[in-house]
């Protein structure tokens, strides 16, 4: 190689590693800028909530206006029931709806329903809230946490339904071919094999839901409505942290305000264990998988 030919590589390496540094040193900056506001709101929190939950706070029904104590108890598990329920509803329907997609993707009611489910998954969620009143209160005559719980579901349905299609997709079509040359019908390979293979992202995606979906307040003013006693009938009223929330930081009083914060803090941690949960039940699930492929395969 000519002593020139051999500069010229070395000057073009050169430039590609600066070049490298160049655009590493700005990916940095740019995920250090989307991190600041998020670690700021984070630290505001803590700073302001973490002295107000206590054990009290956790474990008893909000005090009457002007008296000292009380707590979230009652919205802890308003919330979760009002989760239950949309989970309930929106989980089998989104993928249902995820698996036809996937397998009757081209046909005109499959673009309906992906187009609907597109507009729905844009909407902002107080629309699903005043149809659950439209649908659900409004007939019966008084809130419940059933129409809160239907609220969620619509909001749910959409990005289920979305996720579950995306990750069929991605499953190999040779597992689908093989299931149904042995013989499987073809509801029985969508179930049993195309849906098993894809759970961990469907799963996933559900849980991104649930996290979307346990802080919402809007469509559970119009459902829910809120309760400050204890009460788990899902026909009537029902308390939710979103709304104690709300309600506090609305509050004249600064013990409220102080139970607001806490309570933002406390459904934050929620939504973050669920999420770091979830992570580490698909991870455990993966390596247990790999380790039976492994064994498997040392055995043959």
């Amino acid at each position: 190689m000519k002593p020139g030919t051999i500069s010229e590589h070395v000057r073009l390496g050169a430039q590609r590693r600066r070049h490298g540094l160049l655009m590493t040193a700005l990916a940095w900056t740019a995920g250090i800028v989307a991190l600041l506001p998020l670690l700021l709101i984070l630290a505001h929190l803590v700073v302001h909530g973490i002295g107000q939950i206590t054990p009290t706070f956790l474990t008893r029904v909000p005090a009457p206006p002007g008296v000292r104590g009380g707590g979230v108890a009652n919205g802890i598990a308003g919330s979760a029931l009002l989760v239950i329920i949309a989970l309930g509803i929106a989980v089998p329907v989104g993928i249902g709806a995820g698996l036809h997609l996937s397998e009757h993707g081209t046909t005109r009611f499959a673009r309906l329903v992906r187009l609907l489910a597109d507009v729905l998954g844009g909407l902002p969620s107080i629309v699903m809230g005043i149809v659950a009143w439209e649908l659900i209160v409004r007939p019966a005559g008084h809130f419940s946490a059933w129409a809160g719980g239907v609220a969620l579901g619509l909001l749910v349905i959409p990005l289920v339904t979305r996720a579950t299609e995306e990750m069929v997709r991605l499953v190999p079509a040779s597992l689908a071919e093989a299931a149904l040359a042995l013989g499987y019908p073809q509801w029985r390979t969508a179930l049993a094999i195309v849906l098993r293979t894809a759970m961990p992202g469907v799963v996933t995606s559900i849980f991104v839901a649930l996290a979307r979906v346990a802080g919402e307040t809007a469509p559970l003013l119009f459902t829910a409505f809120g309760n400050p006693f204890w009460s788990l009938d899902p026909s009537r009223p029902i308390a939710a942290l979103p709304l104690q929330i709300y309600a506090y930081a609305q509050s004249p009083y600064e013990e409220w305000r102080g139970h607001a914060w806490a309570g933002a803090l406390l459904l934050l941690l929620l939504v973050a264990g669920i999420g770091l949960g979830t992570r580490a039940v698909l991870r455990a699930r993966a390596r247990l998988f790999a380790t039976v492929r492994g064994s498997r395969s040392t055995n043959g």
